[in-house]
């Protein structure tokens, strides 16, 4: 029974994909765009992925979530300031290429008598960061156009 029911299935098959083959008229398969906006193989979309971790790359990661879209950075201190760091969270709200599909958060921690003490972030910072990764994700799209 189940080899008869497996040989149905398969000849019902076969004759669909010769079905299909011959309503092509002979043109090759139309070929995958790479490069459309909405490239989620990875749960989020790819572009801005990519470019949020390389945005971010300079600080050691703590988490990177690519299910989820979160990037979580540990804090960084710069070597030309040593008495202030930073703590990044970003976000990949969307699966389209879109910049309300981006959000980036900031931590600022200052040294103050040996012991680290929330500062504030300017909002132009954080703005800064959010150009930064959507420049590069559309460059990387444009890049995958032309390739």
């Amino acid at each position: 029974m189940i080899k008869r029911r497996f040989s149905i299935m398969s000849a019902t098959l076969l004759g669909a994909c010769a079905a299909l083959s011959a309503c092509g008229g002979g043109s090759a398969l139309p070929r995958a765009d790479a490069a459309a906006s909405q490239v989620t193989t990875i749960g989020v979309n790819s572009y801005l992925w990519r470019a949020s971790l390389e945005a971010v790359s300079f600080a050691p990661l703590l988490q990177a979530d690519s299910a989820g879209g979160v990037i979580v950075t540990d804090w960084y201190a710069n070597p030309q300031n040593p008495g202030e760091r930073v703590k990044l969270t970003v976000s990949i709200l969307d699966q389209d290429l879109r910049a309300d599909a981006l959000r980036v958060a900031a931590s600022r921690q200052v040294n103050q008598g040996g012991n680290w003490v929330d500062a504030p972030v300017q909002a132009a910072t954080v703005q800064k960061l959010e150009d930064i990764i959507l420049t590069k994700a559309r460059e990387l799209r444009r890049q995958a156009i032309a390739g």
